[in-house]
């Protein structure tokens, strides 16, 4: 009977699996099936008079100048320096983040001390440091990193916080009684539960840098593609203009797959990413 039941088992794992593996390409048809709509319905609204087409021009002259641009030298320049400010400004702010999280979060005294400072400059906008930005460091890069550090630090250390304090009392007892110092319980009680907090932080904040990247580019006129918007905009190519946008859509699609791929494979022993893999 024993063995009958196994042989059961055995047999509905790999239906289950079966059924896994034809549920994943159903959702990827479905995303593909958005993305076409999406790109449909744009390519009508201009040509039926929705919107002017000097306004919003169809999808097909967008796709045809991103095309055209992914040829052109200056375009890659332009993507180059808005990905190097994003990936300082993040570095930055990620190694800022990490270090004062984990220091105020392993104090109480700190956490309640600097609470007060940190509810009133978490709120405040990155974009309203930009005038700030430009009589510091003017048009240049450091203009960009300012605003992306500033944004990019707030994700990273309020999960950080949040980390350290998810710790578990019993687990930090058990360390002292067996002899842990601070910096060995920080390694291997603390850290270990503060860090999917912080690969959260650092996915969030990876959003939000090319956000503000993208935005002081524009705004301040700093290298990047979003100076090469505002000039696509202001000489008036319309077409030229959207496909910047559109490319920036694909670097942020991009740089949340990498994000998400190394989340999982820095929590591959964590309870959530091992059930993610066994749906």
């Amino acid at each position: 009977m024993t063995a009958q039941a196994v042989d059961k088992s055995s047999a509905a794992a790999p239906s289950h699996r079966r059924r896994s593996s034809k549920k994943l390409p159903s959702k990827q048809l479905l995303g593909l099936a958005g993305i076409l709509g999406f790109l449909l319905v744009w390519e009508l609204v201009p040509r039926v008079g929705i919107v002017e087409p000097r306004f919003l021009p169809p999808a097909s002259e967008v796709i045809a100048a991103l095309v055209r641009d992914f040829g052109l030298t200056a375009f890659w320049v332009a993507v180059g320096e808005t990905m190097l400010a994003w990936l300082i400004g993040l570095v930055m702010a990620i190694v800022l983040a990490t270090v004062l999280g984990f220091i105020i979060g392993s104090s109480s005294f700190l956490r309640k001390f600097t609470n007060s400072t940190v509810e009133f400059l978490r709120p405040i906008p990155s974009v309203a440091l930009i005038p700030l930005a430009v009589l510091l460091f003017g048009v240049k890069i450091e203009s960009t990193l300012m605003l992306v550090v500033y944004a990019s630090f707030w994700q990273v250390f309020i999960q950080v916080l949040y980390g350290v304090a998810d710790v578990d009392n019993v687990a930090m007892n058990t360390a002292k009684s067996y002899g842990l110092g601070r910096l060995a319980r920080i390694r291997h009680v603390v850290f270990p539960t503060a860090l999917p907090y912080l690969m959260t932080g650092v996915r969030l904040a990876a959003s939000v840098a090319l956000i503000l990247a993208i935005t002081a580019e524009l705004v301040i006129g700093s290298p990047g593609l979003g100076r090469e918007i505002a000039l696509a905009q202001s000489g008036g190519a319309i077409s030229g203009m959207y496909a910047l946008v559109l490319a920036t859509g694909l670097i942020g699609v991009v740089i949340n797959l990498v994000m998400r791929w190394i989340e999982r494979k820095t929590l591959s022993w964590h309870s959530s990413i091992r059930s993610e893999v066994i749906v």
